[in-house]
């Protein structure tokens, strides 16, 4: 059974970091692709990042760029998502997805994605 758990997210001021990680349990990390998401109250759910199985192909959404780096360890089945600089419009439930049917791609199309974690809460805020 294909288990994601999301971990690392909390209260943080402006400016500040945060870690999140991305336990996988019930499958081979190696074969599937990660992407990360957010959802914001009240908005559509947004691709922030994805990395493919291998590592040879990483995405970030524009709003991200430059501040955000995710990175993967297919031997301890964890990815995760180091986010610098937070900005208050980076609140938000950020949740993991998994899928192997596009395991040698990186998409932040949230369809795609068969498996997903349960979330966990960022919030930016001074």
């Amino acid at each position: 059974q294909v288990q994601l758990v999301e971990s690392g997210g909390g209260l943080v001021q402006p400016g500040g970091s945060l870690r999140l990680s991305c336990a996988a349990s019930g499958f081979t990390l190696d074969d599937y692709a990660i992407g990360w998401f957010r959802q914001a109250p009240g908005k559509e759910r947004e691709g922030v990042s994805c990395i493919s199985n291998n590592d040879d192909k990483t995405y970030y959404a524009d709003s991200v760029k430059g501040r955000f780096t995710i990175s993967r360890d297919n031997a301890k089945k964890t990815v995760h998502l180091q986010m610098n600089s937070l900005k208050p419009e980076d609140t938000a439930v950020y949740y993991c997805a998994a899928d192997s049917a596009i395991q040698t791609m990186c998409l932040v199309t949230p369809w795609v994605y068969s498996s997903w974690g349960q979330g966990t809460q960022v919030t930016v805020s001074s």
